[in-house]
């Protein structure tokens, strides 16, 4: 594979799914992040939450997304469970805390959308609030959601001062990590987005803009980073 197209691995979850004669467990992902990457320029990667991940695992990716999903099990940042939270899913939990520690430890660009941003916040020490109201009106419908982005930050340079996402999601940052950013909030003051001190690209942001495939600024932004990382490894 040539830098001009980096691999950028997706972390995918495992669903009872129906597919042609089949109703079995599966590896998935919505395909709007396969699109997404590919129309930035990059090349996906589907990475399962099965098996071993490390820094010699995924030494082979340019780029890392942990993908949205279902609730993180509070036990893993030493909560104890909301009544609204959902059952645990450890096997993803364990998979992509393991991915976010690998990425790092490479200087992988890493992007983290909605639940993702949570998993990276957990995998640093901070916390979650397990219930929130306003950004979940249905299951299945996105809240569009007015953001405000913090100026000089890496997120100001690819969004600008504000723009509106899709939302679609009942818990958000608490405690934030040591060494990450706040860099966009909602009007209510949800943490919107965050970025990594020191990191070339770390970012994470509440909504989903693999549900908008005409708006790719985040994913180039992505694989921009992906291909430079790419570069510096040849």
């Amino acid at each position: 594979m040539s830098a001009s197209e980096p691999l950028i691995g997706i972390s995918t979850y495992l669903e009872r799914t129906r597919f042609g004669h089949w109703d079995v467990e599966a590896a998935v992902l919505y395909r709007g992040y396969l699109d997404c990457v590919v129309r930035a320029g990059g090349t996906p990667v589907m990475l399962p939450p099965v098996g071993t991940w490390s820094a010699e695992t995924i030494a082979f990716l340019d780029g890392l997304v942990i993908a949205g999903g279902a609730d993180i099990d509070p036990a893993t940042y030493g909560a104890e469970k909301h009544e609204r939270t959902g059952e645990p899913r450890r096997d993803r939990d364990e998979a992509e805390l393991a991915l976010v520690e690998a990425g790092l430890k490479l200087d992988l660009p890493v992007f983290g959308v909605c639940r993702g941003m949570q998993v990276l916040n957990v995998a640093l020490g901070g916390t979650l609030h397990q219930h929130i109201e306003g950004h979940n009106p249905a299951p299945g419908v996105f809240e569009h959601t007015d953001i405000a982005v913090e100026p000089d930050t890496l997120l100001h340079t690819i969004l600008g001062d504000r723009t509106n996402v899709q939302c679609h999601h009942h818990q958000s940052l608490d405690r934030v990590a040591a060494g990450l950013r706040v860099t966009a909030t909602a009007a209510d003051g949800t943490v919107e987005a965050v970025e990594l001190d020191g990191a070339r690209f770390v970012v994470g942001v509440q909504s989903h803009p693999e549900q908008d495939v005409e708006d790719l600024r985040l994913f180039e932004a992505l694989v921009d980073a992906a291909r430079d990382f790419a570069r510096r490894k040849a």
